[in-house]
């Protein structure tokens, strides 16, 4: 059966593409069928190709069977600034209903693990009345929660945690992504987390040398989505 699932993050760089990277990773492993879809990002490089993000390029290294890149990435935003604001300077309308359609377009792939990323943390703009979070809403996604763990991790979770709950959806289970090396009380402060978060803990990534995904997934356990 294919499972589905909405990634999103504590803040922005806390490693949203890094673990979803990693956790396609895992799945390939065990001989599953991946796919991983990015609806919207922002900070594209011009390429022959057209415009290109480095984190749906690395999304797609790890779909089996390849996925063309404009369905991983549907909407493409040169500017490395909030997608609303992206979209409203290159007047590319954004919408979550577009968006959901673009993501079903890749579930009809029907691969046994899909990936949906999202961009920054849960409640990031699309346009003046929506969220990219509608989206998540939208196709009813269980969400995957990355934890950068940094100064005021816990407070970031569990507020992003409850705003998940409150708009109906299922955590399915978090990831602990070490962003900051020099972080006080690691321990202390991921033992908080795993006490007040009622999901599965589906990995704790420490800082790598090389973050690339078969690192990542050695540190990751993807059994309970699939």
């Amino acid at each position: 059966m294919s499972k589905h699932y909405f990634v999103t993050g504590t803040d922005t760089e806390i490693g949203k593409t890094t673990i979803a990277a990693g956790l396609l990773h895992a799945a390939r492993l065990r001989g599953l069928t991946t796919a991983g879809v990015k609806p919207v990002a922002a900070g594209c490089e011009r390429t022959p190709e057209g415009l290109r993000n480095e984190d749906a390029l690395a999304l797609q290294a790890e779909c089996n069977p390849p996925l063309a890149y404009e369905l991983i990435n549907p909407v493409t935003l040169e500017a490395a600034i909030a997608p609303h604001i992206a979209a409203r300077e290159a007047n590319v309308p954004l919408s979550a209903q577009a968006l959901a359609g673009a993501c079903r377009q890749v579930f009809d792939g029907r691969a046994d693990l899909t990936l949906v990323e999202g961009a920054g943390g849960w409640c990031v703009p699309l346009n003046d009345e929506e969220l990219l979070s509608d989206v998540a809403i939208a196709l009813k996604l269980p969400v995957v929660l990355v934890v950068g763990m940094r100064l005021g991790c816990i407070n970031h979770a569990l507020l992003s945690c409850r705003a998940i709950a409150a708009d109906g959806l299922h955590l399915a289970g978090w990831v602990a992504n070490h962003v900051d090396a020099d972080m006080s009380r690691q321990a202390e402060n991921l033992a908080t987390l795993k006490a007040l978060i009622k999901a599965p803990c589906l990995g704790v990534v420490p800082r790598l040398e090389s973050a690339d995904a078969a690192a990542v997934a050695a540190h990751l356990q993807v059994t309970p989505l699939v």
